[in-house]
């Protein structure tokens, strides 16, 4: 087997995967499976010639490359720690999972915030967490397959080691509802229950946040929800009222975040607006897939994994989200 050498604090551009690096490799595959050429999949970087491989994680201020071992030592100084996520991906749930057991064996308080569940649940997490619920039970009552709607599967290895390790599981997001009624009609169509779920505080005056997301919404046509500007409320109405969730439940030690990658990255989503209400230091880690391009402006570090490749059993109903 031939070996790149130590993947440790490489440059971006002395990276494995350059272009004369990839035709020697493709030439080397080529001799080992009798002149079939099969070049692997990479990740470009925009506004760059070089390709990241998976597994690769990539430091982008100081773009360089670095191992799991110096990512998580990155992260010592930190209190919040996002970590994206496509749902679908088996890979993203795997990473998220490995960051939460390195950080679980040197933070004394680790927290896990999820997106996938709205704060009513929140003494459900509790129980599960206290070991009181079984997984059928937890399904049930906070009604998963109503709410998120992707395969339990995907998240279980998650909640099985919370619940082992004893780590509190926050629930950050607002009824599911609430987002697709304020798209309808605004933040004024709410009634007063409704709005008791609103955060203290809604921004929408994040002018590349807005660019971004108009971005998004002109890509899609949904009857009824033609407005741009109830369509943002909404949007803001998730990102905040998740930062709020954040802010309130770091405890004494770190917090874990997972969430869509749409909601961190350039971090304008959920990571800028709890920073606003805490002040806590902060990384975000996007996971992007092979076969993809990314910015480095997208996130604190790029991690590259394999490509979604999803059997519909992984998927139920037919939710639509921005991932």
């Amino acid at each position: 087997m031939i070996l790149f050498g130590d993947t440790e604090n490489l440059d971006l551009n002395t990276r494995l995967f350059n272009p004369h690096l990839i035709s020697t490799f493709a030439a080397l595959i080529m001799l080992w499976t009798g002149g079939c050429a099969v070049t692997p999949k990479t990740l470009s970087i925009k506004d760059n010639p070089t390709r990241l491989m998976e597994n690769t994680i990539l430091r982008t201020d100081t773009s360089s490359v670095v191992s799991k071992e110096q990512l998580i030592a990155d992260l010592d100084d930190v209190r919040v720690v996002y970590v994206g996520e496509s749902h679908t991906n088996p890979s993203h749930h795997a990473i998220q999972l490995e960051v939460i057991r390195s950080l679980a064996q040197t933070t004394a308080c680790l927290t896990i915030g999820m997106e996938m569940f709205d704060h009513t649940y929140q003494p459900l997490l509790d129980q599960w967490t206290a070991g009181e619920l079984d997984q059928a039970a937890l399904l049930e009552k906070t009604h998963w397959y109503a709410n998120w709607r992707f395969n339990f599967d995907l998240y279980r290895d998650i909640l099985v080691y919370a619940k082992e390790k004893g780590l509190r599981i926050v629930a950050l997001n607002v009824p599911f509802y609430i987002p697709g009624k304020i798209s309808v009609g605004g933040i004024a169509s709410l009634s007063d229950e409704d709005r008791r779920h609103l955060p203290e505080t809604i921004d929408t005056t994040q002018a590349d946040h807005r660019a971004y997301v108009k971005e998004i919404f002109d890509m899609h046509a949904i009857p009824g929800r033609e407005r741009f500007s109830f369509f943002y409320e909404a949007q803001c109405t998730w990102e905040d009222a998740m930062a709020e969730a954040v802010a309130k439940n770091m405890g004494p030690g770190k917090m874990v975040v997972l969430a869509g990658n749409g909601h961190i990255i350039r971090k304008y989503g959920i990571p800028n607006r709890a920073f606003a209400r805490s002040h806590a230091p902060f990384k975000t880690i996007y996971l992007a897939p092979v076969g993809s391009e990314a910015e480095l402006s997208w996130a604190d570090y790029l991690w590259v994994t394999p490509e979604a490749r999803t059997p519909h059993s992984l998927m139920m109903g037919s939710k639509m989200k921005k991932q």
